[in-house]
């Protein structure tokens, strides 16, 4: 009786500390905020405030058990912005917690990820309970070379289950924001189990997720178990998608009674596709049993819809254009790669990410294999602005306005003046006169690298328009990290990543600014720069130094704010600079 009386009065004294800890949480709920944040989703306005990866009216287009799993959340995540030293999950889902051959932690579990501000990820550990509701948290979150805003998260919701409602919790007076979903263009996935996330030990873990966070863009999970049938319903449906890539990775849905129906069902959606977009295709073999090894039957069944797929690409890769392949040899799977000789292990999953982002990455990016640095997004500066945000308002700027004149760099360039609309403006009267008339873009971030801006320049901010002239000016946020030699080398990459995307707009490429206490390195370096567009007759090298520095080399200091960023009398100088080249 003792004991007892003690640990009740220590369960008393818990259960009032956890009703103390939850008055001091605030909590946000995703499916009720204005941005509808909910991520990995094709339709995501039309799908609303619900956690399902097709629209209400797919109900009546698919099958019963696609629009069954379709209620399912894989592929489906959640990105925000905290600082929060504790961050805590709640959510009720619709169904079972987990299954014979895969844990609840990848059933019905999330998964968090966390992206520091010079774009490196990193996965979060945390404590977790289910019941009629399950919780996650996620304690002593540290924060690194980082401002007082914190990092970007994303939350991964379960893979084989439904969410009923869901809320992120963090302490009161951390800062919280959702990000809105990406308006870049999705790499879309048409599968089956293994495409779903079966048998990852969490979400995080699901093939399809890995390659998201490789290549740090939209994917869309449309994985069915048991259903990637290639129906002609679901083929219309996908077509609707503006995507950026179509997998079409079915075949172990598609052996024995139903080799048969490769060729017709997927010559025919493959048209389908073709009638609405030119976006690459994707075409993969069945990834193969592991016990084919012990079994000639296993063996033979996969090979036999591989074959099937084999024709189809022959005989339509010219027809369709833009049509590509991977192998059962390029997905090499190991001999451990899968729980029951189907499904894949988590090895088998990073082995799956791996080759599929060896692909994609060369179709979709095919000069990044050359690059000497990683591009990547950062949120150094995110206490002034949301790097993130602003790249997909570029994104839309650019569809609607249709630039002339393209101004790429860094916070020189951002803060001047100019669209998108930034709060921090130095001199935009400097700005309207001198592009008054012209169609133009700021596509500068504060605090951007060579690195950052490559990234910017893959995913889209040259795409869809055809600029007659761009300046480009970048350097400077690489000189603590970098050697001269370094940074030429990046420039050089950068031009001619952007002279792929823009063949027919003259360059100019814009010497670094000279900055306190820089000078004489930025002589050196700037001559290097020069040097290395000599005899380049598609660019063209300007210099504004003499305009901003005094007899000595010294920075004028009345022309800047804080010895590296010009003021408006500075801008005003740059802007009279650049007059005669921007006629």
């Amino acid at each position: 009786m003792k004991t007892t009386f003690k640990f009740a009065g220590l369960s008393a004294i818990l259960f009032g500390q956890s009703l103390c800890l939850l008055a001091q949480t605030a909590w946000y709920n995703p499916a009720a905020d204005s941005l509808l944040p909910i991520q990995g989703r094709a339709w995501n306005a039309e799908t609303g405030k619900v956690y399902q990866r097709l629209p209400q009216r797919a109900e009546q287009l698919v099958r019963k058990p696609v629009w069954d799993l379709s209620l399912q959340t894989a592929g489906l995540y959640v990105k925000f912005y905290t600082n929060a030293p504790q961050i805590q999950v709640k959510y009720q889902v619709t169904g079972g917690f987990s299954m014979p051959h895969m844990p609840a932690t990848g059933v019905s579990g999330v998964d968090l990820y966390t992206m520091d501000c010079n774009g490196q990820q990193y996965w979060c550990a945390a404590n977790y309970q289910f019941g009629d509701t399950a919780r996650y948290t996620y304690n002593d979150l540290t924060y690194r070379n980082t401002h007082d805003k914190g990092n970007e998260f994303t939350l991964y919701l379960p893979l084989y289950n439904g969410v009923k409602s869901l809320q992120i919790g963090v302490p009161e007076g951390s800062r919280f924001d959702f990000v809105r979903p990406s308006a870049e263009k999705p790499v879309v996935i048409y599968g089956t189990s293994i495409a779903q996330g079966a048998c990852a030990s969490r979400p995080g873990m699901a093939w399809t997720n890995i390659l998201q966070r490789k290549l740090d863009m939209p994917v869309v999970n449309l994985g069915f178990s048991g259903n990637g049938q290639l129906d002609e319903g679901f083929f219309k449906l996908l077509s609707e998608v503006d995507a950026a890539m179509y997998v079409i990775d079915c075949m172990p849905n598609m052996t024995n009674d139903r080799t048969e129906l490769i060729r017709p069902r997927l010559e025919k959606g493959i048209r389908i596709l073709r009638s609405k977009s030119k976006a690459p295709i994707l075409l993969v073999e069945h990834d193969g049993y592991m016990g084919f090894y012990s079994s000639d039957k296993k063996g033979e069944e996969f090979r036999k819809t591989n074959e099937q797929l084999r024709a189809v690409y022959e005989s339509m890769k010219d027809e369709a254009g833009n049509l590509h392949y991977i192998t059962f040899d390029e997905l090499a799977l190991s001999m451990d790669s899968q729980v029951d000789g189907v499904h894949a292990t988590d090895l088998g999953m990073q082995q799956y990410a791996d080759a599929y982002y060896k692909k994609i990455s060369g179709i979709l990016f095919p000069e990044q294999a050359a690059l000497s640095f990683t591009p990547s997004r950062q949120h150094r500066d995110s206490f002034t602005y949301q790097w993130t945000k602003r790249h997909d308002e570029i994104l839309d700027y650019n569809a609607e306005v249709q630039p002339q004149i393209v101004m790429l760099g860094n916070s020189i360039t951002h803060f001047w003046g100019g669209l998108p609309y930034e709060k921090r403006r130095e001199a935009d009267d400097v700005w309207q006169k001198l592009f008054k008339g012209k169609r133009v873009v700021n596509l500068g971030y504060g605090w951007d690298r060579i690195e950052n801006v490559q990234w910017r320049v893959l995913h889209g901010e040259l795409d869809g328009f055809c600029a007659q002239k761009i300046f480009m000016m970048l350097g400077t946020n690489n000189l603590d990290d970098n050697t001269d030699e370094e940074i030429i080398r990046g420039i050089e990459e950068t031009v001619s990543l952007i002279a792929k995307k823009q063949p027919q707009a003259k360059l100019y490429v814009v010497k670094i600014l000279p900055r306190r206490d820089r000078e004489e390195r930025l002589v050196k370096l700037n001559a290097g720069i020069e040097q290395a567009f000599a005899g380049n007759g598609a660019v063209q090298v300007l210099d504004l130094s003499e305009v901003l520095t005094g007899k000595d080399g010294k920075i004028n200091e009345k022309l800047f704010s804080d010895g590296l960023h010009p003021n408006r009398d500075g801008y005003k100088r740059i802007a009279d600079k650049l007059k005669p080249y921007v006629k």
